[in-house]
């Protein structure tokens, strides 16, 4: 069974799917590799280690994705890169499949099963393919040091000759993989840090890092079967913005990472808690790609307010790129293990598994997932 990997094209996107260790895995179980030449470059893997690995580099993108049976890459495909995919062909990525119904309709056409990362359900057996965390472990890493970089002041407590210098305050929005990645990412530079989360339950998450959990009443809340926070009502955010409110005038860095699978994210930080914060402060918005959490960001931008810095930067797991390539790489690699039939040399994706009802999409010329086939 052939593999094919193409070099990513979305904008600025640096990650790859498929390191070189990780091909020569697959190679051992029998696979074959085809590579688009350059594939690893942007994160650090030349050329010859996938060729030192036993994977084969082809120049022509559209033989690599017309002659494979599996196709691998991080972004969703482009059109006309669906269009080189042979019917039958497996494609695994991710897909963004709520908001992408047209890239959905396209792979159904083409007879193409599509399997969306961001579908793998939260348990124990699909741990090591849950790719969302692994990505958003290394985006919780990046925002803080994005936040040091910018701000002012020094993070930790210093005692010099001359003088003491007060660490700073980091306020956390949101307790999730991102979130405590982290809290506990700027207690190490150390920051004093507080955090807040609609859920509870993680509040002994936060302290066991050495963070303070802001409590906030906000009524009956909660969380789904997958673990994500659930949609708090125009009241319970009315209720959460006041109780921020103070924390974040007194913070010298707030991070945000709130999101809801397939919607827009929730507008929880306001301009006038912006407007309260002092000079030199930095608002770091995790969720600016999905309509964002602070009033005033901009996708790949940084805002200044009145002095206060509103950091929008997108793709955030591209920033640490290598890492990021072998951990999705690592989650790909998992999930295909999973299901490969050493005797057969097949992927066996049953259509009675819990995993391939979560995360395929299309398969046999229909959308079959249970979210979008409700949907026009």
């Amino acid at each position: 069974m052939r593999i094919g990997v193409p070099v990513e094209t979305w904008p600025g996107e640096l990650r790859t799917a498929l390191v070189p260790d990780n091909a020569k895995k697959l190679i051992r179980l029998g696979f074959e590799i085809v590579a688009e030449s350059g594939l690893g470059v942007s994160s650090g893997f030349s050329d010859q280690q996938y060729e030192d690995a036993g994977a084969t580099l082809h120049s022509d993108r559209n033989a690599v994705l017309s002659q494979s049976d599996l196709v691998l890459r991080v972004r969703q495909p482009e059109m006309h890169d669906i269009e080189s995919l042979k019917s039958g062909a497996v494609h695994i990525s991710f897909l963004d499949p709520m908001n992408r119904r047209d890239l959905v309709d396209a792979m159904a056409s083409r007879g193409v099963t599509s399997l969306s990362m961001e579908m793998i359900p939260r348990s124990t057996r699909a741990q090591k393919m849950d790719a969302l965390s692994s990505q958003a472990n290394l985006a919780g890493y990046v925002t803080v040091i994005q936040a040091a970089y910018h701000c002012p002041k020094a993070f930790p407590m210093m005692m010099t000759p001359s003088g003491t210098i007060r660490p700073a305050r980091v306020f956390i929005i949101g307790a999730g993989v991102a979130g405590l990645q982290a809290i506990a990412t700027a207690k190490r530079l150390g920051a004093r840090v507080e955090a807040f989360d609609t859920r509870p339950v993680v509040a002994e998450q936060v302290r066991s890092l050495g963070a303070k959990f802001v409590e906030i009443d906000l009524g009956e809340v909660g969380q789904t079967e997958q673990g994500y926070a659930k949609a708090l009502t125009p009241e319970q955010i009315e209720l959460q913005k006041q109780g921020q409110a103070t924390v974040i005038a007194a913070s010298d860095v707030v991070i945000t990472t709130a999101q809801l699978f397939g919607r827009p994210a929730p507008r929880i930080v306001t301009a006038e808690m912006v407007a309260a914060m002092q000079p030199g402060s930095v608002v770091v918005d995790m969720a600016v790609e999905s309509g964002g959490n602070v009033e005033g960001s901009v996708l790949n931008e940084i805002v200044d307010v009145g002095g206060v810095k509103i950091l929008g930067m997108g793709n955030l797991p591209s920033h640490v790129s290598r890492n990021a390539s072998e951990m999705y790489s690592n989650n790909l690699v998992s999930l295909i293990s999973d299901f490969w039939d050493t005797e057969s040399k097949q992927l066996n994706l049953s259509p009675d598994d819990e995993i391939v009802q979560a995360a395929v999409i299309t398969r046999d010329g229909q959308i079959i997932h249970p979210m979008l086939q409700d949907k026009n």
